[in-house]
């Protein structure tokens, strides 16, 4: 039953996905990589959730709140308000600029080189972190939760490795042939089934929990954990509280302000009223996330204890537990939803990027659109082909991989952030000062969080164990609070970072002002409510803060 109920909701997102695109003139650039500027609110709201939310960061942020509690909602919540900045801010200039890819900007802005070091930093992204990550916890989840290895007779490495292919080729379906509407459109449609799913899971635990009563499960939950809703980390959480107004704010700019892989969505809005009008609902719904991916961890913890072997099992085990067996093939396909979205977001942006900025860039400058595309989808393949060979390696990887890559991330993230944030303030800033701000951010983090942070963290621990300190939790605390956390460290970088770039375009400026071109490409009419609206969603996350305090 489960299987045929998550067989049914897969076939008919992709049927629905199919009819709607059909009559899409996919032979253009704008028409394969942006859907045909054709996407409204609804679609560009469905789309970037499902874009963000994957297996990842179901099992991981739920592992997380197991662990810590409420004050990981920070990665859910003040998404929120970057989602605000970028609607207000930066969308439209992109619309004004009639933006295919948000590198495209940097060559109007700067030059060529700039434009191909930041697609390369994007690319390399793609291939060495998303998509094989997306890929294998994904396939983790659905061989689990589907039991593969004893339905099939086979291994646990083996089932890994059929899973890994079945999400792959299926996304690649999605992203190489049918373009970014497809994959819009199949992300909306997930997004009501995840977001259905999702909040089933908290129901059916506050539930159980509370005797049949959500009220009672609720009070329970408090009394037996007032803890773990303390939305103020300390200095030793993996969310210190204090990150909020430095590097977390910046790396959730990032994200949904220049990530291709999120931004695209919103760059193939039919206009800018509705891109905007997309990102403030997705910025409503974006506040409601702790309900599916942080307060399941907590329930996880009432009803398992503090015993389990790692966090990341609370999760699909608390799903186990409460969700009755009916619902398991349905609440299956939302998930494989997520985790197509996510891959064949990227897929989708990676093939865009390598199609734009490096094809008719690099390769064939002379060629059709038809070419391009044609050669953007056979890279689009052996990309998917490669992340599916790699992915169920990422088992054999040293363990804590993920919290690892993720900050790894930062190599790059804040860099182009700066030379973006720039480049819209500035008239004068040159080309050169970008390049300096990208390898200086790249380079002054890796010496920072590779070199300094292990030398004078086991210098504290040393110190520590001289003074008699033995206890492993306390030595780790000392290890911990002995270099500044890394969004402390992103914070300060990027405020290094614009520094340079604004005394090198004193000393050199540009010899005219840069004056950025309405290329009409899409309406810019603002959406009249935007304002408003933004600063509603904003006093809701300070005020979910003060509640939880």
């Amino acid at each position: 039953m489960a299987i045929l109920s998550f067989i049914g909701f897969t076939l008919l997102v992709g049927v629905i996905a199919y009819l709607a695109t059909r009559k899409t003139n996919e032979k253009t650039s704008d028409g394969y990589f942006l859907g045909g500027r054709s996407l409204t609110a609804g679609v560009v709201a469905g789309s970037l959730l499902l874009t963000n939310l994957s297996t990842e960061q179901i099992v991981g942020l739920n592992g997380a709140a197991y662990s810590e509690g409420i004050l990981v909602m920070a990665w859910e919540t003040l998404a929120a308000i970057a989602m605000v900045i970028t609607a207000i801010f930066l969308l439209p200039r992109y619309l004004k600029g009639g933006l295919t890819t948000v590198p495209q900007f940097l060559e109007t802005r700067y030059d060529k080189a700039t434009k191909t070091i930041a697609s390369g930093l994007f690319l390399l992204g793609y291939i060495v972190i998303l998509l094989p990550i997306v890929l294998y916890s994904g396939s983790l989840a659905i061989s689990t939760m589907f039991n593969i290895p004893e339905l099939l007779g086979v291994s646990h490495d083996t089932s890994i490795w059929i899973t890994v292919w079945g999400i792959g080729i299926v996304g690649s379906v999605y992203a190489i042939f049918g373009g970014l509407k497809a994959v819009a459109v199949s992300d909306s449609i997930n997004a009501i089934g995840l977001l259905t799913g999702g909040l089933l899971i908290p129901i059916f635990g506050l539930l159980y929990i509370g005797d049949g009563s959500i009220g009672e499960g609720i009070t329970k939950l408090v009394e037996h954990a007032p803890d773990k809703f303390n939305s103020m980390g300390t200095a030793t959480a993996s969310v210190p509280f204090s990150t909020i107004f430095t590097g977390m704010m910046l790396v959730q700019l990032f994200y949904w302000g220049t990530n291709q892989a999120i931004i695209q969505r919103a760059l193939a809005a039919k206009n800018l009223k509705e891109g905007q009008k997309g990102l403030m609902l997705a910025a409503f719904i974006k506040i409601l996330g702790p309900l599916i991916v942080v307060l399941p961890g907590i329930i996880a913890f009432y009803i398992f204890g503090a015993d389990l072997e790692t966090p990341d099992q609370a999760y699909p085990m608390l799903v186990n537990k409460v969700l009755p067996t009916v619902w398991i093939g349905f609440f299956a396909a939302v998930l494989f939803g997520a985790i197509l979205s996510s891959f064949n977001s990227g897929l989708n942006s990676a093939v865009t990027l390598f199609s734009i900025d490096f094809y008719k860039e690099y390769i064939d400058k002379n060629a059709s659109e038809v070419k391009i595309i044609k050669n953007g989808k056979y890279f689009g393949i052996l990309l998917a082909v490669f992340s599916m060979l790699i992915a169920p390696l990422i088992a054999k990887a040293p363990q804590g991989l993920f919290g690892y890559l993720q900050e790894v991330n930062g190599c790059y993230s804040i860099p182009i952030l700066t030379i973006i944030v720039v480049g819209y303030l500035t008239k004068r800033v040159p080309a050169i000062a970008a390049k300096i701000g990208i390898l200086s951010g790249c380079i002054l983090y890796i010496i920072s969080q590779f070199v300094i942070k292990p030398i004078v963290s086991a210098n504290a621990v040393e110190k520590a164990k001289a003074a008699g300190i033995l206890d492993e939790d306390r030595l780790a605390e000392i290890a911990t609070l002995a270099y500044p956390h890394y969004l402390h460290v992103m914070a300060i970088l990027f405020v290094t970072n614009v520094a340079i770039m604004l005394l090198i375009g004193k000393l050199y400026p540009r010899s005219t002002d840069f004056e950025l071109e309405y290329t009409k490409q899409v309406d810019i009419t603002p959406y009249k409510h935007a304002a408003i609206a933004g600063t509603i969603i904003s006093l809701i996350v300070i005020g979910i803060y003060i509640y939880f305090s």
